[in-house]
């Protein structure tokens, strides 16, 4: 389950850039009129900071103009003017260790489906998040997932190499389907029931020392997930990116979860498949990546 925040996030002291400005937290709004509002024209980013870094900036600001791109939504700004925003922001917040959300939305110059008129708007929040799962089973235990109803959607259907609002919405659901039912997360299939990843995170197995993680076909190819198969192969492991079916998942010795606030998530049980070990491939690239999220980059520190 996810940590509940101490405050709603509408009522937070701090600051948040909006459309060229350093606004108080609470003044930072737009109007209920907003195009991305109603037909979920809207594009984020996760990114965390880690010892006042903010870890995969550039890929996270130029995925973030691409997916507007994808959605025929131009943003106003380069992905370097968001890398500099960014910075001042997480400074102004004064967050060391804490969670950046860069978000641009279609405003309310037009109604309707069509939405050229539309103003392209752009804010960028920080503040402090913990990790993202917390075990119901514990802290140090593995995430519990429930298969979910719902799918990830035909590539043909969404643009799911765009991190955009409205393909979310299927998550949340999952999300909600697998709470509802005492679990940590959502296990969710492709159009053509293949496994593809959780509610909001890639998904990873070992068996016999080999690491296997479901083709990019219908969800979102992680910058963690991507950071993570390239972490692995550098300390020897084999990779192979392939289509796994859920009975797979019976036979093998280690399941994890990669993302940018999940980081590195153990699984210990899927529906009732019970006692998957937290085992030695998921907790050496754990810790290989608390190591590399940390390692000074003078291009992402902040100011």
């Amino acid at each position: 389950m996810c940590a509940a925040p101490l405050l709603p996030y509408d009522d937070r002291d701090g600051y948040i850039w909006i459309d060229g400005e350093m606004k108080p937290w609470r003044e930072a709004r737009i109007h209920v009129m907003s195009h991305g509002l109603h037909y979920g024209g809207s594009v984020f980013e996760g990114e965390r900071v880690y010892d006042g870094q903010i870890f995969k900036l550039k890929e996270h600001s130029e995925r973030l103009v691409k997916s507007g791109q994808f959605l025929d939504m131009a943003l106003p700004y380069t992905a370097e003017q968001i890398m500099e925003f960014s910075r001042e922001v997480a400074a102004a917040n004064k967050i060391d260790n804490g969670y950046v959300r860069p978000l641009a939305w279609r405003g309310p110059e037009m109604m309707g489906i069509a939405a050229q008129a539309c103003k392209t708007h752009v804010a960028i929040a920080c503040w402090e998040w913990p990790k993202y799962f917390f075990p119901k089973s514990g802290d140090n235990a593995g995430l519990a997932l429930k298969t979910s109803q719902w799918r990830r959607c035909d590539p043909r259907t969404m643009p799911v190499q765009s991190k955009c609002a409205g393909i979310y919405a299927i998550g949340t659901m999952a999300k909600h389907e697998a709470d509802r039912a005492g679990f940590d997360d959502a296990l969710m299939l492709d159009v053509h029931g293949r496994v593809a990843e959780s509610s909001g995170a890639n998904l990873f197995t070992v068996k016999n020392g080999i690491i296997r993680t479901p083709v990019p076909e219908c969800f979102l190819n992680g910058i963690t997930r991507q950071t993570v198969i390239k972490l692995a192969r550098d300390l020897g492991y084999t990779v192979e990116e392939v289509h796994i079916m859920p009975e797979e998942l019976k036979d093998v010795q280690e399941i994890f979860l990669t993302g940018t606030a999940a980081e590195i998530a153990p699984v210990s049980k899927i529906d009732d498949m019970l006692n998957i070990p937290i085992g030695p491939v998921t907790e050496r690239l754990k810790a290989a990546y608390a190591d590399l999220v940390r390692q000074k980059s003078p291009q992402t520190a902040v100011a």
